[in-house]
């Protein structure tokens, strides 16, 4: 009965989903008493640890020790098999009782019906599990370039990120932007190389391209056994034992571990004892206290150093991200996926680890980060929250900083994918799901009230004064939030009817909140909505998400992409604005120069003469950098943004009584004039292309790309792939896709990212103006 005295202690509010449990625990209470063994399994939508041989306190299942904690992320290339990987482990786990495919739809962190469709993660989805007592908190994230910002803002929120790998390709192009990313906001990472079934994979090749291009330290700590077709196990190289999965078992379930011994596996043995030694060298290089312990008590013979030392050395490491552990196997055929949880557990750190600079200003208060936004037909917005310190519980008035606005929780979920699981409370550590919130949008800073906000704030700029810090450097911590990248394509949205406007204007608004890359603004001149997005991929998701999830058939313009404007020589202009209203005049006038900067920049710098008074500019300089930024916001010649100009204010003659909104009209105008008169260029966005190719079909890849302006940088060999590296204008990329699969017979894949802005030839420029003013 030791289940229904759990319920009975902890009498908190139960969802219906899970009321079953009540009569499961008494069946089962039933059951042990007639038949010990008889064992019931965990059910896909029980709460964690109820059922089953483990049963445990409410407590330690809702809130287990921080220290227990593991907040991890999947990263990788698109198709490197992410969601099998995580498929996997949630069967392992003991959190679905059947395996879940990819390629049949029916995964579980893959729910949206796009997804499904597309066999790509489009959106992250977070599940929580247990492994060996360690709650794991874990992220599947998309491997697309088009969804970067999805992998952005979970990396956020991270403590560790697992990065997998396809062994027969190594390191590919999107590996290394997530890599980048990770490096950015400094998260301890391990390696999995997986596909190792598969044909060409290559365990040597595959690490060495850690090595080069990722420019990591590799530790290995597993061997395969066998590669390609006849991989079917790895050698675990810190306890120098040998882990062999059953080839008749369907589902990975069933392997042996045993110790390589001289007698059974002579080579192995060698050569797990030559990784070992390597892999003992290569950490006592990085980690001096690991150092001292080799060379004193184990520098005869390094194979007394006991498996736990190297653990915790390994640990330390990973934490410093000084080196990488790489493992190995293949999710598909199930094989290598719980050494892999093993090492989750092992080598990321726990949320107490981590050391986030932000945490002393708060004192133990509440400070959580919203870094996602679902819609739930049924309960509204459901924003997921990791939180960084302090408790989280149900009715509470939380204080969101970037909106300075209350809001109240209403219910508080753990998350298992697209089931969710409601919970009385969670502490620091983990990540919750919270029900209510109908303000709260990504990036937003989560706290208890706004005298905690403000608290918070001074104890962050005495320390910045003690520091000599800023304290613009303090707000920054405090709202740590997501940059946003800015979109690269546009096009029209339309409804059905007039009538339906205000239902597309509440559709994307919800999908704003969900997804901060997509832009929305109206046409000034035709009043048409314009969708901004990251790539023709994620203009399709949201177009097709309008119709499913909210019944609209819109219509899409033909997708047009975001150019940008500059000027090329130095212009002065003048303007004098002059009227009166009612009984009061407003008179300005305003000289000033326009000329090119020599560094990039997206927006204009703003500079001013010696001759204009401090006087006027501390009344007026809000107004006249307000005129100057919407003057640039539409460029002369497409109305594209301006950018690379530098605006100097040489004079300015305000009449007393004159509004703010006149002396920003005045200014704008005459930024508008001098940008005119100018020499004028526009930009246009430029992408990183890498196409992996067959050897017969490079020559047709390399003409095609020639036709479509692009410029090649290298060509590499990849296994018996060729790789090619090079920039192409976006505006050539459109149907690309299509256009490569005809090409090579659906034989290569490329992947694209934005570079930078290039000037555009006279002659294309030309062309375009033509083509936009309807002359061709």
């Amino acid at each position: 009965m030791s289940n229904l005295r759990i319920f009975a202690v902890n009498r908190k509010k139960i969802s219906s989903l899970h009321i079953c449990n009540m009569y499961c625990s008494r069946i089962r209470a039933s059951l042990t008493r007639i038949k010990p063994l008889v064992t019931l399994g965990r059910s896909y939508s029980s709460l964690p640890g109820l059922l089953g041989n483990d049963i445990k306190s409410l407590r330690s299942i809702i809130n287990p020790p921080v220290a227990k904690i593991r907040n991890i992320g999947i990263m990788a290339h698109i198709d490197a098999g992410k969601t099998t990987t995580t498929e996997r482990i949630l069967y392992y786990s003991g959190y679905t009782r059947s395996l879940g495919d990819v390629d049949d739809g029916d995964t579980v962190t893959d729910f949206m019906a796009q997804e499904r469709e597309r066999g790509i993660t489009i959106q992250s989805a977070a599940v929580t599990f247990d492994w060996k007592g360690y709650r794991v908190n874990l992220i599947d994230t998309p491997g697309h370039v088009d969804f970067t910002l999805e992998v952005e803002r979970c990396l956020r929120v991270l403590d560790g990120a697992v990065a997998v790998f396809d062994a027969s390709a190594g390191v590919e192009a999107q590996t290394l932007t997530v890599w980048r990313q990770a490096d950015k906001h400094k998260i301890p990472r391990i390696c999995f190389l997986n596909k190792m079934d598969k044909t060409g994979a290559s365990f040597n090749y595959a690490v060495e391209s850690i090595r080069e291009k990722l420019k990591a330290k590799p530790l290995l700590l597993q061997l395969p056994i066998g590669e390609a077709k006849t991989f079917k196990g790895v050698v675990d190289v810190v306890n120098k034992e040998k882990l062999l999965w059953n080839p008749n078992s369907d589902d990975g379930k069933d392997f042996e571990r045993k110790p390589l011994l001289e007698k059974s596996d002579p080579k192995l043995l060698k050569e797990a004892t030559e990784a070992r030694n390597a892999l003992i060298e290569q950490i006592a290089d990085l980690d001096d206290e690991f150092a001292d312990l080799v060379l004193g008590e184990f520098s005869e013979n390094f194979d007394l150093l006991p498996a736990e030392k190297l653990q915790t050395a390994i640990h330390r490491v990973t934490l410093a991200q000084t080196a990488v552990p790489v493992l190995c196997g293949s999710a598909l055929k199930n094989k290598g996926v719980q050494p892999l949880l093993d090492a989750i557990t092992l080598y990321l750190p726990s949320p107490e680890e981590r050391n986030y600079e932000f945490l002393q200003w708060y004192k133990g208060d509440l400070c959580a980060l919203a870094f996602k936004v679902l819609h739930d037909k049924q309960r509204g917005p459901l924003v997921f929250m990791r939180i960084y310190s302090g408790m989280i519980k149900p009715q509470l008035a939380i204080h969101n900083i970037n909106g300075n606005c209350t809001e109240r929780i209403s219910r508080l979920l753990l998350p298992f994918a697209d089931q969710h699981v409601e919970i009385p409370s969670l502490t620091a550590g983990n990540i919750a799901l919270t029900v209510g919130l109908k303000h709260t949008a990504t990036g937003d800073t989560i706290v208890s009230s706004k005298s905690s906000a403000v608290a918070a704030a001074r104890r962050a700029e005495r320390e910045g004064e003690k520091k000599q810090r800023h304290n613009s450097e303090a707000e920054r911590l405090l709202l740590a939030g997501v940059e946003i990248p800015e979109p690269v394509f546009f096009c029209t949205i339309e409804p059905p009817s007039v009538a339906k406007q205000p239902d597309l204007d509440h559709a994307l608004k919800c999908l704003q909140r969900e997804d901060p890359s997509l832009k929305v603004r109206l046409d000034p001149d035709s009043g048409q909505t314009v969708l901004c997005g990251m790539g023709e991929l994620h203009i399709d998701i949201i177009h097709d998400r309008i119709k499913r999830e909210y019944g609209l058939e819109t219509y899409l313009g033909p997708l047009q992409v975001a150019y940008r404007e500059t000027i090329l020589n130095s212009v002065r202009a003048t303007d004098t604005v002059d009227r009166t209203l009612g009984d009061k005049r407003h008179l300005v006038t305003v000289e000033l120069e326009a000329k090119p900067t020599e560094t990039s920049s997206a927006v204009p710098v703003i500079e001013y003469a010696e001759s204009v008074s401090e006087d006027i500019l501390k009344d007026s300089q809000e107004a006249i950098e307000n005129g100057i930024h919407s003057a640039c916001l539409q460029g002369p010649l497409l109305g594209s943004p301006v950018q690379d100009v530098a605006i100097t204010l040489h004079s300015l003659i305000i009449h007393p009584g004159t509004s703010s909104t006149m002396i920003s009209a005045c200014v704008s105008r005459c930024v508008q004039k001098a940008l005119k008169t100018a020499d004028k260029q526009i930009l246009e966005p430029l992408m990183n292309l890498e196409v992996t190719v067959t050897r017969d079909h490079l020559s047709a890849v390399l003409a095609d790309l020639a036709q479509r302006r692009g410029s090649i940088q290298e060509i590499q060999t990849r296994q018996d792939n060729r790789v090619v590296v090079g920039f192409v204008p976006l505006a050539e990329t459109m149907g690309y896709s299509t256009a490569l699969r005809t090409l090579t017979s659906g034989s290569a894949t490329f992947t694209l990212e934005l570079s930078n802005y290039q000037a555009m030839n006279p002659q294309d420029q030309s062309t375009l103006l033509n083509r936009r003013s309807g002359l061709t």
